[in-house]
């Protein structure tokens, strides 16, 4: 059975150092107020579908992640009011990343936007509690990446209020929680798996440009 991509987003907003040992692992500090960037919404691909390593980077690494569906339109919600009501359900995410690029163009779009750059899936769980869930990466099935979504510097609700205090949040919108430490090179040939506690498992195969 071929699995489609669950979402189609406005805007895809991501949160960059939300783990400690990831920023630190980058050489980074956890920065004073949630790092936010954005990924090309046509970067979405369907767990199975293949990630096309783009010739203009050698340094192509995965990031495993919580991602946050908003199921209703959220702006400036209410301080009295609960963020996560506002969430239509929890999937995992690849944030996959041309690291050279990103440190070479210092700002991200280049670096996280090329198409298959943001595997979704394999489904949108709507009964999850986000506060404290295992994430973890592996690649040909040996696990590179382990954390868990009470490490987070910022949680889940306290980044759908900020976000929503910024831009207006669509349902189908995606926010891509921040990664653990242990971000690792992909080559051609390679799968690569992300699996969050009580969602299921992202499959992913690696491939070139040229295959």
């Amino acid at each position: 059975m071929k699995l489609l991509q669950p979402i189609v987003p406005s805007k895809i907003v991501c949160v960059g150092r939300n783990y400690r040992e990831h920023a630190a692992e980058l050489g980074n500090k956890v920065p004073d107020e949630p790092l936010l960037f954005l990924k090309a919404p046509s970067a979405v691909i369907a767990s199975g579908d293949e990630i096309v390593l783009p010739a203009a980077s050698q340094q192509v690494e995965h990031e495993g992640e919580l991602g946050v569906v908003i199921g209703r339109i959220a702006r400036n919600i209410p301080s009295d009011e609960d963020p996560l009501k506002y969430v239509l359900g929890y999937t995992c995410v690849n944030d996959v990343t041309a690291r050279d690029l990103q440190r070479k163009d210092v700002q991200f779009t280049r670096g996280k936007s090329f198409d298959t750059f943001c595997p979704v899936g394999p489904w949108i769980e709507t009964e999850l509690d986000p506060t404290a869930v295992a994430v973890e990466t592996r690649l040909n099935g040996e696990v590179k990446q382990k954390g868990n979504t009470a490490d987070m510097a910022f949680p889940v609700s306290f980044l759908i209020r900020y976000i929503s205090e910024i831009m207006t949040l669509y349902p189908g919108d995606l926010i891509a929680t921040g990664t653990p430490a242990g971000v690792s090179r992909m080559k051609q040939g390679d799968t690569v798996e992300v699996e969050v506690a009580g969602i299921g498992v992202l499959r992913n195969q690696v491939s070139d440009a040229d295959h």
